[in-house]
């Protein structure tokens, strides 16, 4: 029997017991706005946004999700959370708080604000839960349309689960057969990101239901400056499918109309689900009660007409007039499940307040405590009694408060006994709070990327050298075979075997869904890439080029980098970023702004392997890796020799490791990538006159040098320089700075460490502008020239 046949056969009791309790939960939802924008206002919030308006078609929604469908939504479905079971009253307003217990906010443990919700897809050491047994949300971000290419590559994993044979769908997916669910406000549909998505969608044929919340405004501003015709389905009929061409299902329902919505989204759901259809559902006539958020009212810009409309059809009024005129409840039953309801969300506010407030109330008695007794033998004993009075009188601290008072104080007693005690606290508490705030940036599970250890490539005597793309293109060869999970997709990625032919071949032995072409859209190959992740594929999304990486830096930055730690380590993207960059022609082909990646993309490692032959070791070992992760190849290195090795896809490079691939007792020379290859062509040039360079391969920048071996090689050479091809006081800075501060090399050098960096400008076009652009063999052997000058002047008398 189909789960719709069983509806259908439900006796009207139960029908009517469902309905009310639809109407409870709306009813419960409305009442947490309400009360949550009074926390904000009287000061216990810091910023409230709030889904009242949108309360009955999120339940339409609610009833069509199942177990193993994932939601990618926007900041605003905190009914249909309470509907599918995933966030009680308590856990509403202690995400409003910002309490940082993933036991109390499952949904990011204080780390966003409230409104952007998330499920567990991991146990709390990592592991997946089993998807399939569940109801799944993807992690919210806050830029408007940013969860829109996600979206699409957790709809794209139901297509690979259905028709890619031989992966274990254990805990992922049941043959195919969940659909992504979007929503989004009708203003952000403006958003380019929304475009691509909604195209990449209908060309893919994914398992997609889009909503859209359409209440005629984007904060202030409406529709008609948003939006042309001030209609998003209507602009979109060209997407309709028809007898002639695969496309959307497109659909319009009123947002106030209870019985046609869920009738809509049961409809939508048979078609995503069974067909693999993508469907766009335009929820129109919605209204926002409380405006667009706590920092304006909506009475400014809305007229009396809007407003008094909004009143009457406010979806919550016209489900409760609905339940009345079909003699579903009486005005009284419904009184008194307004009324329980006000009563269950103070109390649920209440009990979340409490939670939140006392662990802090704990650790402000214990400091004063510890205060007050330091005070009794102190030079400052009235000053600090004075401070632990301030602090204790303070009826609802923060933490701020209790550390900037202990740290204060210390100050006032270094030079006393009661210094050592109160340092310890200090330290102590620092250290047991400041994870509550910055855990989980990186996994902190037993596959995550420092755990990896070196497998060296292993060749035969008569190992014959090869175009470096054919050791590339038979590891990816092995790694299909070994891992059925892993599929890869880009720009001329599949048919062609990509633009430097390190896929040749296997498209052809891989099939389409594996080794895949896709459109010009790098955002949402990022976004495919992101969410077959979460869904436990292995995906890797290639960027035809490092320049092209900038169209996806956004969704790279907001979303995959920070989906560990925005979730509390509950949900992770193991997603690998394929592109090639450094030197070539031209400024469009040949830039390098790795200091602009490496800052916007903490969360994700990034690696610059110096050839192919490295590059491959770095995708072997992150497929043994549960962490997202960038591989910059050479562009300029896939036509030289290498030899071919014979343990492919089992070699693997160590990620954060250094490599040291000259000794030399001069000076330390430190780069990665392309440039390598000059910087080796200078220091042979610098033997011929006496100095010995020490060169260093980098290899990552994200993890960096872990076990600091650079400031070993520091303590021989005494002298330091990095060169790099990115803009000056990029990626050189922050090696730099990696290296004097963090790894504290500094106290080794006779010289002061320096940068050799490219022009601040792109590079020019042709080999001259490379030649004038970025650093030379020549402009290495003069930097490195000067600083032996300025230390034995007599021996290396001055070029200049």
């Amino acid at each position: 029997m189909t789960e719709t046949q069983n509806k259908v056969e439900i006796t009207f009791e139960d029908f009517k017991t469902e309905v009310l309790n639809d109407y409870k939960i709306a009813t419960i939802s409305r009442e947490c706005s309400l009360l949550g924008r009074r926390e904000v206002l009287t000061g216990k919030a810091k910023f409230g946004i709030f889904g009242d308006g949108k309360e009955v078609p999120q339940l339409a929604l609610a009833k069509a999700f199942k177990n193993g469908d994932f939601r990618s939504g926007y900041y605003r479905d905190q009914t249909f959370m309470m509907a599918i079971g995933a966030m009680t009253i308590e856990q509403f307003f202690a995400g409003l708080y910002g309490h940082t217990d993933i036991n109390f906010d499952p949904m990011s443990a204080g780390r966003q604000m409230g409104g952007h919700f998330a499920t567990h897809s991991l146990d709390e050491n990592g592991n997946w839960n089993n998807l399939t047994k569940q109801k799944n949300s993807s992690a919210d971000i806050s830029p408007t349309a940013g969860q829109m290419p996600r979206l699409l590559g957790l709809a794209q994993a139901s297509k690979i689960y259905r028709n890619v044979a031989g992966i274990n769908q254990t805990n992922f997916s049941d043959n195919g057969n969940e659909i992504a669910w979007g929503t989004i406000g009708n203003a952000s549909t403006s958003e380019g990101l929304f475009f691509e998505t909604i195209n990449a969608a209908g060309v893919l044929q994914v398992p997609m239901v889009m909503s859209v919340w359409d209440d005629e405004y984007g904060i202030s501003v409406h529709a008609k400056h948003q939006t042309t015709k001030e209609n998003i389905s209507e602009i979109l009929k060209g997407f309709q499918r028809d007898e002639n061409a695969n496309g959307y299902e497109i659909l319009t329902v009123k947002g106030w109309d209870y019985p046609s919505l869920v009738a809509t989204y049961e409809k939508a759901a048979a078609i995503a689900r069974e067909e693999h259809v993508p469907v766009l559902i335009h929820v129109q006539e919605l209204t926002q009660p409380q405006g667009h958020s706590t920092s304006g009212s909506h009475e400014r810009y809305k007229n009396a007409e809007r407003l008094a409309w909004e009143t009457e059809f406010d979806c919550l009024s016209q489900m409760r007039n609905w339940l009345i005129e079909n003699n579903l409840a009486t005005a009284e039953e419904l009184d008194q499940i307004d009324n329980q309801a006000k009563k269950d969300v103070l109390e649920g506010k209440k009990a979340a307040w409490t939670a939140f407030v006392t662990p802090m109330k704990e650790e402000q008695k214990e400091l004063v405590d510890l205060l007050n007794s330091i005070a009794s033998s102190s030079e400052n004993k009235i000053f600090i009694e004075k401070i632990a009075s301030d602090l204790a009188a303070i009826k609802e601290p923060i933490r701020k408060d209790i550390l900037t008072t202990s740290r204060k104080v210390l100050r006032m007693i270094v030079k006393e006994n009661g210094k050592s005690q109160l340092a310890t606290w200090i330290t102590n508490y620092t250290n047991k709070i400041q994870p509550k705030f910055s855990s989980h940036l990186f996994s902190e599970s037993d596959k995550n990327v420092l755990t990896s250890v070196e497998v060296a490539p292993t060749y035969d005597a008569s190992a014959e050298e090869v175009d470096a793309r054919l050791v590339l293109r038979d590891n990816f060869d092995a790694i299909f075979s070994k891992y059925p999970e892993t599929l890869i997709f880009g720009e001329d990625s599949g048919n062609i075997g990509d633009v430097n032919q390190g896929l040749e071949g296997m498209q052809e032995k891989y099939g389409e869904l594996r080794v895949a072409d896709v459109g010009i859209r790098e955002a949402t190959i990022l976004g495919q890439g992101i969410g077959m992740a979460m869904r436990g594929l292995r995906p890797i999304a290639e960027i035809q080029y490092l320049d092209y990486l900038l169209y996806a830096i956004q969704i790279m930055s907001d979303d995959l980098a920070t989906l560990q730690y925005r979730t509390h380590g509950r949900q992770k993207a193991p997603l690998i970023i394929r592109t090639r960059g450094h030197r070539l022609e031209g400024v469009w082909h040949s830039g390098s702004p790795m200091g602009m990646i490496i800052n916007a993309i903490r969360g994700i490692h990034v690696l610059v392997p110096r050839n192919m032959t490295k590059a491959a070791g770095f995708y072997n070992t992150l497929l043994e890796k549960d962490e997202p992760a960038l591989v910059v190849e050479c562009l300029n290195g896939y036509r030289l020799k290498e030899k071919m090795p014979t343990n492919l896809g089992e070699f693997k490079t160590p990620i954060g490791v250094v490599e040291t691939l000259k000794e030399g007792n001069d000076i330390t020379l430190v780069s990665y990538g392309s440039t390598l290859r000059i910087v080796e062509q200078a220091a042979k040039e610098l033997e011929t006159v006496g100095i010995s360079c020490e060169i260093i391969d980098v290899q990552s920048l994200l993890p960096f040098d872990i076990k600091h071996d650079i400031a070993k090689s520091l303590a021989k050479t005494n002298r330091l320089l990095v060169i790099d091809e990115d803009v000056p006081g990029g990626a050189s800075a922050y090696l730099l700075q990696e290296i004097i501060e963090v790894q504290n090399g500094y106290q080794y050098l006779d010289a002061a460490p320096q940068t050799l960096a490219s022009q601040p400008h792109r590079p020019a076009y042709g080999t001259d502008g490379d030649y004038f652009s970025k650093p030379s063999a020549e402009d290495i052997f003069e930097k490195v020239y000067a600083i032996m000058h300025e230390a034995k002047p007599n021996v290396f008398p001055s070029l200049y």
